[in-house]
């Protein structure tokens, strides 16, 4: 594979940290959501601009520091980093739109603090996306989750404290106490900590061993809300609904799936995965959670509560693809990051657009909401098909490749854990959405007062809805990006 040194992986890492003063120093609030902008529109054109590199199949890298052999503090961009990268940055500015109308429309308080950490949190984003190591992936992923815990606890009060405490407890706490010795471990036997095409792992340890490690690494990045390191994730949907929309439907859990999905490949390999027979423990895990994560979602009120347990649920497809270890299944789990990202995303906007205009948070206090916001659940039902996985959405596409990978890995039960949670998310989502058009006159519980959220929350939640029906018509970059990474690591 042929590399060439840049220094644009640091640019995009470090353009919206660089921003920071910029906000902190702006006395009005729309210089300072300027500033936003321009960082945000700048790290995505920056992404963009090593898009046609990586197409070609060239890799980017950038050293920063150089520290023992095989663990310096190092940037490369490939085809896997790159589909996250453009996703978390591309959603950033939509999102940045999104708060403008959510912050304001409420009247949140320290506006300018949560801005700041925004920005924070999508330089880790990215600084975990272009890594080229464990141990700078490691260091990103600690950067992320002290720059989430302020957006966590933004409104301050008892319940923002305490959610705040528990997801500190359990996404530091997993990677100090699994991550880190485990990592140690691998430098030990291994001598580097690069991530290869094949894994560095390979003939350095037992099975038992290697096991261990695995189990270690999996349970360790628990951004990735794998049972039973997944409470956290509803806890934190205390926090402003733009924070749970970006970093919680995106960057802070799709960091956790992307980290176990390099750990998978790149630490350990798919050849070695694939001998040591660790392909159904994978699946196993990875479809607990989707069914478990279904089931707990149907029961639940609370709006944001019900897609924080579909969130769960919908991670760990992407783990199950690359655990199929064939290269449809590992395709559809990789694409389907972007996939659940847009449709998500729309999702958990259209939640705080309905907050915004009624104050409502409760799916029982929402009955007939359609014929009062009509444009807000039209996008929601859009993104609900996409996470159900049917047509005309991008869900679709990813799934199929997912049920396609299951019959390549010969893994027939893996199609009725497909197809049920699928009607489990049909089950959760379609009443919700049918109450909210087609209930009775008396049963509507809005009066004609009330309208629309702002054009700022509105407009980003029909451009995502959009989105997520294009990309069943054109998938591309990122099927062709997750198709190249899987070529890249099976060697076909």
């Amino acid at each position: 594979m042929e590399t060439i040194t840049s220094i644009k992986p640091l640019l995009a890492v470090l353009v919206s940290l660089l921003v920071t003063p910029m906000l902190v120093s702006s006395r009005a609030p729309n210089v300072r959501e300027a500033w936003t902008f321009v960082a945000a529109a700048a790290k995505f054109l920056i992404i963009l601009s090593m898009l046609p590199t990586i197409l070609k199949g060239t890799e980017i890298v950038y050293t920063v520091a150089e520290f023992p052999p095989g663990a310096a503090i190092k940037f490369r961009v490939d085809a896997f980093g790159m589909l996250f990268a453009l996703v978390s940055s591309s959603l950033w500015i939509i999102t940045s739109a999104y708060s403008i109308g959510y912050m304001r429309g409420l009247k949140e308080h320290s506006q300018t603090r949560y801005f700041c950490y925004f920005a924070f949190a999508l330089s880790a984003t990215i600084g975990v996306a272009f890594s080229a190591n464990l141990l700078t992936l490691y260091l990103f992923y600690e950067m992320l989750s002290l720059a989430t815990y302020p957006l966590v606890t933004h409104h301050q009060d008892h319940e923002g404290r305490s959610s705040g405490r528990k997801y500190l407890l359990y996404i530091m706490g997993t990677s100090i106490a699994f991550v880190l010795p485990a990592m140690l471990i691998s430098y030990d036997l291994a001598g580097t900590l690069e991530f290869g095409k094949q894994g560095f792992l390979a003939g350095t340890g037992s099975k038992a061993l290697m096991g261990l490690l695995l189990v270690m690494l999996i349970f360790g990045f628990a951004k990735a809300a794998i049972m039973p390191f997944h409470s956290w994730l509803p806890a934190a949907m205390v926090a402003p609904t733009p924070v749970s929309a970006l970093l919680h439907a995106v960057a802070v859990v799709k960091v956790g799936v992307f980290c176990v999905v390099r750990v998978l490949t790149g630490v350990f390999g798919i050849d070695l995965l694939g001998s040591l027979n660790f392909g159904p423990f994978i699946i196993f895990i990875a479809s607990v959670t989707i069914l478990v994560g279904s089931f707990i979602a149907l029961s639940q009120d609370g709006l944001k509560r019900l897609l924080a347990f579909s969130t769960i649920a919908q991670l760990s497809y992407i783990v199950l693809g690359v655990g199929l270890l064939s290269p449809k299944g590992m395709t559809g789990g990789m694409a389907h990051i972007a996939m659940h990202a847009f449709g998500k995303i729309t999702l958990f906007f259209c939640a705080g657009a309905i907050f915004v205009a009624t104050g409502k948070k409760n799916i029982s206090e929402m009955v007939g909401i359609g014929r009062r916001m009509p444009v807000t659940m039209a996008a929601f039902f859009i993104g609900s098909l996409s996470i159900i996985g049917m047509p005309p959405c991008g869900g679709f596409v990813s799934k199929w490749y997912l049920v396609l990978g299951s019959l390549e890995a010969h893994q027939m039960p893996i199609l009725f854990v497909l197809l049920g949670s699928s009607l489990l998310n049909a089950a959760y989502f379609m009443p919700f959405v049918y109450r909210a058009f087609f209930c009775k006159p008396d049963e509507a519980m809005f009066e004609n007062t009330v309208k629309e959220a702002p054009p700022f929350c509105v407009v980003p939640l029909v451009i995502t809805a959009v989105i997520s029906i294009i990309l069943l018509f054109y998938p591309q970059p990122f099927f062709r990006l997750a198709s190249m990474m899987v070529q890249s690591i099976t060697g076909t």
